[in-house]
């Protein structure tokens, strides 16, 4: 597999998927809460393994 995930496009998924993991858990007992965490949890997957299958459709590779 291919990597295609990198730079500031990382850095930005590492952000924004701990900000809704927190946000998530803070809010754990709504549904908005579960779908916070499940989004950051992917999010955060995809910076951490540097894959992403959305970019690898459209074709994006944001690696050096």
């Amino acid at each position: 597999m291919d990597r295609n995930v990198g730079g500031f496009d990382r850095v930005l998924r590492v952000v924004l998927g701990v900000a809704l993991l927190i946000v998530g858990y803070q809010n754990r007992k709504k549904t908005a809460g579960t779908l916070a965490f499940v989004a950051g949890s992917d999010i955060t997957a995809t910076a951490i393994i540097q894959r992403c299958p959305a970019n690898a459709l459209l074709g994006i590779d944001t690696c050096q």
